[in-house]
Order: C-alpha cells, then sequence, then structure tokens
C-alpha cells in the first residue's frame, strides 16, 4: 500500500468536533467553503473555552486563520481544540483541522489551523472573571 507524502495521523485526544460537510457546504467547484470551515472551528474551539469559563462564553477574535488544504465533500472532518492561554475574562484556542478521505486508501490531511479567542461573560452579557481552575 503506498501512501500520499501528505497523509498524517491524527492528534492524541478526543476530538472537540467531528463532521462530514455536505454538498451544500460546497462552492461550485466542489470543495467546502472556507466560512463553513471557519464556523465549524468557531464551534469546536468553544468547547473547551465554556468549560474552562463554566458557562456563557462569546468570541471576540479570530486572532489567525490560515487553510493548508482544501476540504472535500465525503471528507470526515475532525476539530481538535487546545486552550492556549488564559486571561483575566479570556481564553484564547488553538483549532487544528484534519480531514480523512478515500476510505478504501484512507488518507489523513491536516487542512486547516486557526487561533480564537472567547471571553467569558455573565448573565447580562458583560465580560466576567473567570473562575479558578
Amino acid at each position: 500500500m503506498t501512501r500520499d507524502a501528505r497523509s498524517v495521523a491524527l492528534p492524541a485526544g478526543i476530538p472537540a468536533l467531528r463532521v462530514a460537510p455536505m454538498p451544500a457546504d460546497a462552492n461550485f467547484h466542489g470543495d467546502i467553503f472556507g466560512g463553513w470551515i471557519m464556523s465549524q472551528a468557531d464551534i469546536a474551539g468553544s468547547v473547551p473555552a465554556s468549560r474552562r469559563a463554566r458557562g456563557r462564553i462569546a468570541t471576540v477574535a479570530v486572532n489567525s486563520f490560515v487553510f493548508k488544504e482544501p476540504v472535500l465533500i465525503g471528507d470526515v472532518v475532525s476539530f481538535y481544540a487546545t486552550i492556549e492561554k488564559v486571561g483575566r475574562t479570556s481564553i484564547t484556542v488553538a483549532v487544528e483541522v484534519y480531514a480523512q478521505r478515500n476510505p478504501g486508501e484512507e488518507l489523513t490531511v491536516k487542512v486547516t489551523e486557526a487561533s480564537l479567542t472567547y471571553v467569558a461573560v455573565g448573565p447580562d452579557r458583560r465580560p466576567r472573571e473567570l473562575p479558578p481552575e
């Protein structure tokens, strides 16, 4: 079995989100819209952020977003989210995105990496201090 040189292993651990994009998520070339990937990355990043905040959070910044490979219809896309920095009210999360494709001879490629910042908010939707860990 020949492996594509781009093929990588998925990171250890459980992804924050795993999803298969549908044809409605694709542009006319058959690639998945970057905005769809950004939306899913925001959802994935919010999982550890809301756990750490122990409540409501809001996305306040997309610090970086790099598309490395296209995502295709039929891919199974896994989003791994890790807290990188915690401030007084904010949490910065790194999100790595991998696509598994070609089930007959599976190929896993890193398609995107991003950094997003969330802020903990109270019932009034104003920033609140994070609780101690």
